[in-house]
């Protein structure tokens, strides 16, 4: 039988309550067949110190030079959104501690008639299209490197509702300080599909010293002026990470067999109910 998917459109005009009722639903659903190898991190002088007193240097330095840039985006982002200017959202750290996120507003937050938010590419501003594609959005965090929340390289810290999402092997991402990016190790990968990139994340992980830091710098540095990675990082091609399926197989806001929205239907009408082989709401 062929496997229906929920569309783009009815994905977006969900509520987060609603995605969050179909993310367990699809948790409900995995069987044990996840791989749970514990990935092992580098235990040296270099991961256990270095990183770190670089991460200070650079970090306080681009604080520094940064500066005038920051205070225009203060003003500039005050007369296109108006307030707040910052946007604050709370990410996955080391250890799986929650920190906040600091980042420059750029989009609005016009709803639709239900109350619903607009999806995001409906509410960036022109000017903060602009900012995204630049990557000056990206500034602030170098005051959570400082602080200690987050890396020049690592992992991407992503927002807390992922965290029960990730089968027990990619929640090992979580046991090195998230990064600014954490660039495909080899220039040979170029998907930009979930697996490929939390995979990326644990080979980063078991491979961390100063050469590789060195070398993803670099394509770090390489990917922030490539005006098409850019483009491709701020349109967001990736959907929205939702669970795995009963083989282990990544789901995404892409491909949701519409069985799971067709039991949140039967819940929203007033039947709520186990369904077989749904997962349960």
């Amino acid at each position: 039988m062929r496997t229906e998917f929920v569309s783009a459109n009815e994905f977006d005009h969900l509520t987060e309550s609603q995605k969050i009722k179909i993310a367990q639903a699809i948790a409900h659903d995995r069987t044990a067949v996840e791989s749970d190898k514990p990935i092992v991190v580098r235990n040296t002088f270099y991961t256990v110190f270095g990183k770190r007193a670089i991460d200070i240097v650079v970090a306080l330095s681009a604080l520094i030079v940064t500066f005038p840039i920051n205070a225009f985006l203060l003003v500039t982002t005050y007369f296109d959104v108006g307030r707040p200017v910052f946007f604050k959202q709370t990410r996955i750290g080391k250890d799986e501690k929650r920190f906040q996120m600091v980042k420059f507003r750029n989009m609005t937050n016009e709803r639709d008639a239900n109350g619903v938010l607009l999806p995001p590419e409906q509410r960036v501003t022109k000017w903060g299209a602009l900012i995204r594609r630049c990557s000056l959005d990206e500034l602030l965090n170098f005051w959570c490197i400082l602080k200690g929340d987050m890396s020049i390289i690592g992992p991407r810290p992503l927002p807390e509702k992922y965290l029960e999402r990730f089968s027990k092997r990619h929640r090992q991402r979580h046991l090195v300080r998230p990064g600014l990016e954490c660039p495909f190790h080899s220039e040979s990968i170029h998907a930009l599909d979930w697996q490929t990139r939390l995979e990326n994340d644990l080979w980063y992980i078991e491979h961390m010293s100063f050469t590789t830091d060195i070398r993803m710098f670099f394509l770090l540095v390489k990917k922030a002026f490539s005006r098409q990675e850019r483009a491709m990082s701020a349109n967001g091609l990736v959907g929205e990470l939702m669970g795995y399926d009963t083989s282990g197989k990544i789901i995404d806001s892409y491909c949701i067999p519409r069985k799971y929205l067709s039991c949140l239907e039967d819940e929203l009408n007033g039947n709520a109910k186990v369904c077989h082989g749904y997962g349960q709401f």
